[in-house]
């Protein structure tokens, strides 16, 4: 995909392309799960025993699904839907096959943890049309009142091609970025450690804006407003501007934001097809069981309101209904602030410095509106200019990103209107779904003049704010600068040998938990830790052929930094 801005150090010509092992804990999960050997066993005795995950999304779906595989049975519990921020939803009175994404929406080819489940349930992929990729059949970025047309980047003004030079260069001197991008590729873990290190020491304490303003590349203020309203890969990045530089980094090391693909028909079918999917090959169970056929009626049990340790170190827990069942063990995969909110724990369930770090979480705001309409009549010629009519969009009005999406000439399709984030996000959260259309249909307006896309809407429009959701509190976590150090107890706490012995047995997953939050790669990563830390937790072990994140950790442990 050709990025707005596109990342630096663009790698040489047959080199393999980068997968989401992150600098932080350099893992290779792809391989675990690919392995012949499988993820691991648990002793006979503890075969059928009861383990409860919390939270139906991705994170939680594909840790029931390993734990079944080993021959555990999975209690999953879910407050609305299975699929979290994989939802999909339709639009009512219109074709079954119009499709909106209210989450998650386009993954990277460098997710393949994510990709290996994604072939397992036999789902099909496309290519996403962000700003300028090729599968957008073009682009149009309007700032100050001024649009410009593009097929390729090489179409903008040439200040454009200038703040991507500069993003290159302010990456190449400041973040090693050259040198890190080799090292992935290569997964050559002690120059990642050995970079990464003096990264995380030297950048921990920097926001994303203090890393711009501070490159001699972004000297210009008119360069990095451009940058901020425009960005890479999928837009405009000036929502990120507070948040630390090491998440930025995190993303355009691992290629996360690019050549993206979303999934076709819909995200959520991943974990519904997870879900009702029968292993070929798992332990304990009869052929033919899946997690649906190990839930009464099919369906997980309902949302938890309450969590606490019993004697004998069992985690009890209480759901809506009242009904109390009490585990050896237990996953928690939602968002982990509702864990200071939503649901009533006790202190005992962890130690007091991983409160802590869950009371620091910092989520981002995100909010989206999908309209049906007739067909891609964006695709039409004007008959003046000879371009489309309408094109993808970054703006610095409201709106700020406007995605065209269709499956052929002759079809319904979807528009999404605006996808924004944090302030912009809020902004549109007093607007009823009619009210957001009209205020959306008026800035699009001042830049289409001459299309009357109202006219084409054929239903009514279907919205989210996920800080407005009620099991949610965002999107996702971003961390601030000084955040590593609490992001490192979160991610490692599936390690928990090195926990006192009345804090073991509660396990915890989720993009909240991993280094790349708002990335299902990241749901699916620390899920696995989970399902590690579980097998541990009941006395099982890897093959020695495969050996998992626990049996590698001391090796590959995320950077300690000092706390005095």
């Amino acid at each position: 995909m050709t990025s707005t801005v596109p990342p630096a150090g663009r790698p040489a010509a047959g080199l393999p392309p980068i997968t989401m092992v992150g600098p932080d804990f350099p893992f290779p999960y792809d391989d675990y799960l690919g392995h012949a050997a499988g993820l691991g066993q648990i002793p006979a005795t503890a075969h059928g025993t009861e383990v409860a995950v919390i939270g139906g999304g991705l994170s939680g779906i594909v840790t029931a699904y390993e734990l079944m595989k080993m021959g555990l049975k999975p209690v999953v519990y879910e407050a609305d839907q299975i699929g979290g921020r994989l939802r999909t939803v339709g639009f009512d009175g219109c074709d079954p096959g119009l499709r909106a994404e209210m989450g998650a929406m386009r993954f990277p080819p460098s997710s393949t943890s994510l990709q290996h489940y994604i072939d397992l349930v036999g789902l099909e992929t496309r290519p996403f049309p962000n700003p300028l990729s090729p599968a957008t059949p073009s682009t149009v970025v309007d700032l100050k009142g001024e649009s410009h047309y593009a097929r390729t980047l090489d179409d903008l003004p040439q200040v454009y091609r200038d703040v991507a030079d500069a993003w290159q260069r302010c990456l190449d001197e400041g973040a090693e970025f050259g040198d890190m991008n080799e090292a992935l590729r290569t997964r050559d873990i002690p120059r990642i450690r050995e970079i990464w290190a003096r990264l995380v020491e030297r950048l921990d304490d920097q926001t994303f804006y203090g890393f711009l303003a501070g490159s001699e590349a972004f000297r210009s203020f008119k360069h990095r407003e451009i940058f901020g309203q425009v960005g890479f890969g999928t837009g405009g990045w000036d929502t990120d501007f507070p948040n630390s530089i090491l998440e930025i980094l995190r993303v355009v090391y691992t290629e996360a934001d690019d050549h993206h693909r979303g999934i076709v028909g819909g995200s959520q079918q991943l974990p519904l097809r997870l879900w009702e999917r029968a292993p070929g090959k798992l332990v304990h169970w009869t052929q033919g069981t899946s997690l649906a056929s190990l839930h009464e009626g099919g369906a997980p049990r309902g949302a938890v309101t309450r969590l606490h340790r019993t004697a004998g170190g069992g985690i009890t827990v209480t759901e809506a209904s009242g009904a109390i069942r009490t585990y050896p063990a237990a996953v928690f995969t939602g968002q982990s602030w509702l864990l200071l909110s939503k649901i009533a724990c006790d202190e005992t369930l962890f130690p007091m410095d991983h409160w802590t770090a869950m009371e620091r979480t910092h989520y981002m705001e995100s909010s989206k509106l999908f309209v049906p309409v007739d067909r891609p009549f964006w695709l039409d010629k004007d008959p003046v200019t000879g371009r489309d009519r309408m094109s993808m969009t970054l703006t610095d009005r409201m709106t700020r990103g406007t995605y065209l999406l269709d499956d052929g000439p002759d079809k319904p399709a979807v528009i999404c209107l605006s996808y924004t984030w944090c302030d912009d996000s809020l902004k549109w959260l007093p607007l009823s779904p009619a009210e957001r259309m009209e205020v959306m249909l008026a800035s699009l307006g001042e830049i289409y003049p001459d299309v009357d896309i109202r006219r084409h809407i054929i239903g009514s429009p279907v919205t989210v704010s996920w800080e407005n959701e009620p099991w949610f509190m965002g999107a996702f976590k971003a961390n601030l600068p000084g955040h590593y150090r609490y992001q490192r107890r979160l991610f490692t706490h599936f390690m928990q040998d090195r926990l006192p012995a009345d804090r073991r047995g509660v396990f915890l997953a989720g993009d909240d938990i991993s280094w790349t939050a708002g990335w299902a790669e990241g749901a699916v990563q620390t899920a696995l830790n989970a399902v590690w830390g579980v097998m541990h937790h009941f006395g099982g072990t890897t093959d020695p052929t495969n050996p998992g994140p626990g049996d590698r950790f001391d090796e590959l442990a995320p950077v300690e930094l000092p706390e005095d």
